[in-house]
């Protein structure tokens, strides 16, 4: 149930932007960020900066061209983001704000029900990828409405 003190604790009023993260949040993901890769250049970009640039682009749904300036290179940020999703950085951020966010709300961390209409098991019942494929394909024409055969003949001089 959501009380005063939780809507206050949610509120990013504060905040350059809504999806930017406070810092608990901050303090709760940065030790799941890989640290930087030994021998190289030391890290330059501001990973929370980063991390704020994906989350705004989530929120908000913008293009990669529409970031707005006052956040890192939209190359730098795409490359973490590419990163992180590869090796699931990202799932682990979101799970963690996940949690942390039921807890607040003071519900169990992981759910304990789910609901499945009947509609959506009946339609995964008949699918699959094989009826996906076929749906997407173009029909096919047979060779005698194309006006082809397959047949050809041998011709000698």
């Amino acid at each position: 149930m959501w009380t005063p003190e939780h809507r206050q604790a949610a509120r990013h009023c504060s905040l350059r932007y809504a999806s930017d993260l406070t810092d608990e949040e901050w303090g709760l993901i940065a030790p799941m960020i890989p640290p930087a890769r030994r021998g190289g250049r030391k890290r330059t970009a501001d990973v929370r900066g980063v991390l704020n640039a994906i989350f705004y682009l989530l929120w908000t749904g913008c293009q990669w061209d529409a970031l707005p300036k006052d956040f890192p290179k939209k190359s730098t940020v795409y490359w973490y983001f590419s990163l992180w999703n590869w090796d699931g950085t990202l799932e682990r951020v979101h799970h963690a704000l996940y949690m942390e966010l039921r807890e607040q709300a003071g519900r169990e961390a992981s759910p304990t029900a789910a609901i499945i209409d009947s509609q959506s098991a009946k339609s995964a019942l008949k699918g699959g990828l094989l009826s996906m494929h076929r749906a997407t394909m173009r029909a096919r024409k047979s060779q005698a409405a194309r006006g082809t055969s397959s047949s050809t003949r041998l011709v000698s001089c």
